[in-house]
Parts: structure tokens; sequence; C-alpha cells
């Protein structure tokens, strides 16, 4: 699938009638006829393709004055793959937006995180999506509402807040402007039972949860589970993660405070329970928590390349649907890649774990065993390097690493240039192409990123009758990109002996 697909407007039209949901959060039908929008698996009779026009962005309808469908839902659509493929200006804005950036810092913000002109950044997001920064971050807060007037008890004026709406005015407009409801009809319609049909109380200054949210996760299928909640599992920090009754549970840092997250696996969801300290942290809770498990890829697209090898056909028919397990937090997981260097899993374990109980940030869990946030690079910034029982050359690395998140000198988020943030990692010390390219597959998203001088991946090659010196190995799959951190996935689940040290 190639950018601008909205305007393929041949092969919109057989995705709608054909009722194709891998297509959902691609592009979005508009029904002329109605004024209505629809994801492309709508359930309803398709439209006569003369009554059907196609745009971008959920954002790009709502600007037209089209109303979201009631029966299909589309803003609840798995989020474009996209934005997760690419590292241009767009892709990074997006990832940012959903991240709530233009919420807390408004458009300048988002330019300044990008390096470009607030009016660079809108005439681009224009061009590709039909809606600027700030359309975009109002869809995202009226999906935002919709979720807490749907799933929560809370008063409307606590949800219009939390959601990020600056006025109750501006929450009930939104609302009916995009769904056709008053938010007391949408939880009437949701629960059954009525309620306040507006918001018309005094909203507190600081919202907080009245306990957990539970939420499904959209995702493309297939998903295989296997490979996300069993490594998330098998490397979870004692107190910062968990697996407990089937769930992976972990802490997250937040922009307003912490909370806490379970996600169990489900055949057609991922079942997702927040607590939040703040409920303002909703939505970028929800989209860490999506990043996390890759839930925004194309896996159709994806096996489909990767298939086309003989080599790699039988892995990806044995078990498609692969993602690769990513992380809530860039800089939380390049300090782990570190600690992890040249050691067991176990070992890389043990370090982090003695990293929380000094420095991390205690969290209450009433449902579980989670202790602490992962300690920040800015709480690391004063440990006593003697205090690391590592040698000291990968003590060296780590406390490097530590003061340049810490100082702002490397950056690591959403927004991350990936070739960019790759050269900056291997110009530190001890920084091998293994680690740099661990983490840009797995902190900042490369989809692209390979790993050829992984053992694992080496083993795998070789049982596999592919060339297993890096050299050669990277040259024959060259015909995977730009789907390589994916082939990865594969590869590693071939390796049935157990990794003992991992490389620089």
């Amino acid at each position: 699938m190639q950018n601008g697909m909205h305007s393929d407007r041949e092969r919109c039209v057989r995705a709608v009638q054909s009722k194709d949901a891998r297509f959902d959060g691609w592009f979005f039908t508009a029904v002329l006829t109605t004024g209505i929008y629809c994801r492309p698996s709508c359930p309803v009779v398709p439209p006569k393709p003369g009554n059907m026009t196609f745009y971008p962005s959920a954002a790009a309808c709502q600007q037209a004055g089209l109303r979201a469908c009631k029966r299909c839902r589309p803003d609840t659509s798995p989020g474009s793959p996209e934005w997760n493929q690419r590292a241009d200006l767009v892709a990074r804005a997006m990832r940012l937006i959903a991240d709530g950036v233009v919420d807390r810092e408004g458009v300048p913000g988002l330019a300044a995180r990008l390096g470009y002109s607030s009016r660079q950044v809108e005439r681009q997001l224009r061009a590709e999506l039909g809606a600027g920064p700030l359309a975009l971050a109002r869809a995202q807060r009226a999906q935002t509402a919709r979720l807490l007037i749907e799933t929560t008890a809370l008063p409307m004026a606590e949800i219009a807040f939390a959601a990020g709406f600056a006025s109750i005015r501006t929450f009930n407009d939104t609302v009916r402007e995009v769904y056709a409801l008053s938010p007391g009809d949408l939880r009437t319609r949701a629960t059954g039972r009525p309620t306040n049909r507006t918001a018309t109380a005094p909203a507190p200054t600081t919202p907080t949860t009245r306990g957990a949210l539970s939420l499904r996760l959209p995702f493309r299928a297939p998903l295989n589970p296997d490979n996300l909640f069993g490594h998330l599992a098998a490397t979870a920090v004692p107190g910062v993660e968990e697996w407990r009754d089937g769930s992976y549970r972990r802490t997250l840092r937040l922009p307003y405070g912490h909370g806490i997250a379970a996600l169990t696996p489900r055949p057609d969801h991922i079942a997702c329970r927040l607590t939040l300290g703040d409920l303002r942290d909703l939505p970028v809770a929800i989209s860490r928590c999506r990043r996390l498990l890759d839930l925004d890829a194309d896996p159709v697209a994806i096996d489909d390349q990767l298939r086309a090898d003989p080599v790699l056909a039988p892995l990806v028919d044995k078990a498609p649907g692969r993602r690769v397990p990513r992380t809530v937090d860039e800089a939380e997981f390049a300090l782990r890649a570190v600690l992890g260097q040249q050691v067991s899993t176990a070992a890389a374990r043990t370090h982090a774990a003695r990293l929380v109980t000094a420095h991390g940030e205690p969290v209450d869990d009433p449902e579980g065993g989670l202790t602490h946030l992962f300690p920040s690079a800015g709480a690391l910034a004063t440990l006593d390097p003697e205090s690391l029982a590592m040698p000291r050359t990968r003590r060296t690395t780590f406390t490097t690493l530590v003061r340049q998140l810490a100082g702002g000198e490397l950056h690591l988020g959403a927004d991350s240039d990936w070739q960019e943030s790759r050269t900056r990692l291997l110009a530190l010390p001890g920084f091998g192409p293994w680690t740099a390219d661990v983490i840009s597959m797995r902190a900042l998203g490369d989809p692209d990123a390979f790993l050829p001088t992984d053992l694992g991946i080496r083993r795998a090659a070789q049982e596999l009758g592919l060339p297993s010196t890096p050299a050669a190995l990277t040259a024959r799959a060259a015909a995977w990109r730009p789907w390589r951190a994916y082939a990865v996935q594969y590869l590693w689940a071939t390796d049935s002996h157990p990794i003992n040290f991992l490389p620089v």
C-alpha cells in the first residue's frame, strides 16, 4: 500500500464493497447521501459507488461536516499503519499527536519537537491528511471523550476536562457534531440507562480516576500473541512488570502522573485495563499500549512480502501475524538494552530490578505486585557508578547514556528520526550495531531494523540454510525490506536454544 490510498478510488470502492477489515484505518468512506463517514468494513449495505468519496483521516471527515457512523464506529478502527512504518515529518507528527503533544504544548510545541515551523507542519499535514494538527488533535479528544462516556460513570464535566477540552461548551458541541448525539445520549445508548444529556456541572481542576477503565484495543488480524506476550513476560523487570492471571501488567510514567496497564490477548482484540492517577493521561496511555504491542501494524502486507521468500514462507504460514514487541518508554528501553549487554536475560532483569528498587518512584498496586516506576534518566544521573555491579567498560556505557538522556543531548521518543538516532547511539562509547539496532527496532519502532550479529538470528540462519555471517546475512535480507524487524521475529521463533549472552 502506498501513501495516499484514499485517492485510489477504484481500490477503495472494492474494499468497501467487500467489507474488507484490513483497510480499516487506512481510509474513511464518506456517504454523500447521509452525511456520515464509515470504516471500510461497515456492516451496513454498501452505498452506490457514486455516493461514496474517501478521506485519509477521521479529522478530515469531521472538517467536511460529516458525522461518525453509529454502526461501525469508525473512530475505533486501528490506527493507520503508515505512521509506524515511516520516519518522515508527517509520520513523526502523527505519532506525537497520538502522544498528546498538541494538547499539552500546542502546535508551536509540536513544530519545535519536529524541528520545523508551525506553518510547514500545518501545510504538510493538510496536504496528506486533509486536516491540520489542531483538527487531528480534536478528533482524538472526541474519541477519548466517547470512551470515557461509554465506559465510566464519571460526571460529564469531569470527562470534558479529562479528554482535553478547554470548556464544557466545546465538549458538548464537539460530541454532538462528531457523533450526532449529546454526551448523555451516547451514554444512554451504550448503557441503556438515562443520564444528564450534557455537561453542566463545574469541572475539577485536576481530574482523578475512580477505579480502573476497561477498554478494547482493536488490531488488524491476524495477530500472533505468543512472541509479544511471551517476550514481555520473559524479560519483565520485577516491580515494574509482571505476568499475572493471563495478563501482562506494567507501570506507566505519564505526562500528568503514573498509571498501571493490564493487557490481555483475546481472539479479536486486546483487553486493556488502565488505572490512572489522572484521567487526562488516558489518550497517551492508550497510544503507548498500542505502540508496545504494535497493534497498528498491517500483518497481511508484511507477511505477504516475507512469504515471497521460500525460506521464510513456512515460518510465516506456521504462525502468521507476528508483531514486534516494543516499549512504552524509549529511554527506559535504551537503558535496559545496555544493562543486557553480554549477560543473560536473568542477569539483565536482576540489574534492572536493583536500579528500580534503589531509584524508582514507588507506586501502589492493589490488584497485583507492581511497586515502582522504572527510574528516569534524571533520577539515575546522581547514582554512584561504583554501585553498578558490572564491568567498568559497560558501567561507562551506561552512565554516559544516562548523562546524554538526562542532559537532553540525546532524545529518544516517538518523534525520533530513526537513522539519526542510530548514528548518535553508535557514537557513544560501548554501543555496537546490536545495541543500536535493537533500540531502533523495539524502542523507536523502525520496522526495517535488523540484527545480523544477534546469536539467535545467526543460529536460525544456519538451521534454515541462510548465510550466517553478518555481512552475507544482511545482503540476503535485502529482499525482506522494509520489514526486516518482522523477519527477525520469525527467525527468533525458530531458535530452539536459549540465548545466554547478548552482543554489544
